[in-house]
């Protein structure tokens, strides 16, 4: 079954300032979340060989924030949630084990709710830095954003 993959160009929206340049990219069930092994595991691996090495098990912050230094990939391990890209008023949906966001540089995001057992696994390109940004963007960190480079590989599909 092909990867389900929605495109959205999200445009500054109140503080936040989103990325103008890359869409953010949403894979339904990039994981077969039923496949063999754990699913935290498989999607680190698949982040691991597209050059988007994971740096952490978690969820998502319950409060609108974006980075300007890096991008970031999001692997729905397990549990479901209710998120909003974008920024208040944003772009909200519902995720699901196996589901991957690709959120480039500047992308706001905030988890509206989500079940007990929910986890994300998280990784960002290799060399990247990440940073938590919770207020307006100034010139310098909308100067950064655009700076980020892109990636040589998508996490999910790699080069292709």
């Amino acid at each position: 079954m092909p990867i389900e993959c929605e495109r959205l160009v999200l445009k500054p929206r109140g503080w936040v300032p989103n990325n103008g340049q890359h869409p953010l990219l949403i894979y339904r069930r990039a994981v077969d979340p039923a496949g063999p092994g754990d699913l935290a595991a498989r999607l680190e691996e698949l982040f691991r060989r597209n050059g988007w090495p994971p740096q952490w098990r978690d969820g998502v912050y319950p409060f609108h924030h974006y980075h300007s230094t890096a991008h970031e990939v999001l692997g729905f391990a397990a549990g479901t949630a209710r998120l909003v890209f974008g920024g208040e008023g944003g772009h909200e949906t519902a995720v699901h084990p196996g589901d991957v966001a690709v959120l480039p540089a500047g992308t706001g995001h905030c988890r509206l709710s989500a079940s007990q057992d929910f986890l994300v696994i998280g990784g960002y390109p290799a060399g990247q830095e990440w940073d938590t940004c919770r207020s307006p963007a100034e010139a310098a960190t909308l100067a950064r954003i655009r700076a980020v480079p892109y990636p040589a590989s998508d996490p999910v599909l790699g080069s292709d």
